[in-house]
């Protein structure tokens, strides 16, 4: 296989895994955007983690809602957990990387607000700690999986979303909740804007 050839592939991939996850995700992602929006009318704010290109897709989320998508809006408040690294580097310092996340939840998080949790396997020991923290705070959570769901999965509650790439692969599952933030951030300016 050749070098265009292989950048076929990476383009084909990622098309099946899209059109694959479409009939499962359109409903949890516009149900997802109906949290979102419940919270932010409430004065509620979002907080965003995750790891690696994960916690890329967090900021990517949280500076798409404090500055805009797609037309102008009022900033909204969303603040991504992993990109303070003063933060994480003085809570794994002092405590463990597992509770990098969970602490700043405990400290920043309100009952109404809502955690958005990535990540690919669902495995992240301190995405699910600030999982667990965000309920003890009475939170919702909005978690953007991969694969069976991982442990992430299982912590869950009713109230909770799950939008789950069923991909094995963390690019292509990244790719996916890439778009997924994309369409969430377009469904809450639609409901709090009108059409555009």
């Amino acid at each position: 296989m050749n070098l265009t050839e292989h950048v076929e592939h990476h383009f084909a991939a990622n098309i099946q895994t899209s059109m694959e996850a479409l009939p499962l995700l359109a409903g949890p992602i516009a149900a997802g955007s109906g949290l979102l929006v419940e919270c932010l009318l409430q004065g509620g704010k979002i907080l965003c983690c995750g790891n690696g290109g994960s916690a890329a897709n967090a900021q990517r989320f949280a500076a798409l809602m404090m500055n805009r998508f797609e037309r102008e809006r009022p900033g909204l408040p969303a603040i991504a957990l992993n990109s303070d690294t003063t933060a994480l580097a003085s809570i794994s310092d002092y405590y463990d990387y597992d509770e990098t996340c969970s602490r700043q939840v405990q400290a920043l998080g309100n009952h109404g607000d809502i955690l958005m949790a990535v990540s690919c396997g669902g495995d992240a020991e301190n995405i699910n700690a600030a999982v667990d923290a965000a309920h003890e705070r009475e939170m919702r959570v909005i978690a953007l999986t991969g694969g069976d769901g991982g442990r992430l999965g299982t912590l869950l509650k009713s109230t909770d979303m799950e939008i789950r790439v069923a991909s094995g692969s963390d690019a292509r599952t990244e790719e996916v909740h890439l778009l997924v933030i994309h369409c969430l951030c377009d469904l809450v300016d639609q409901r709090l804007l009108g059409e555009s």
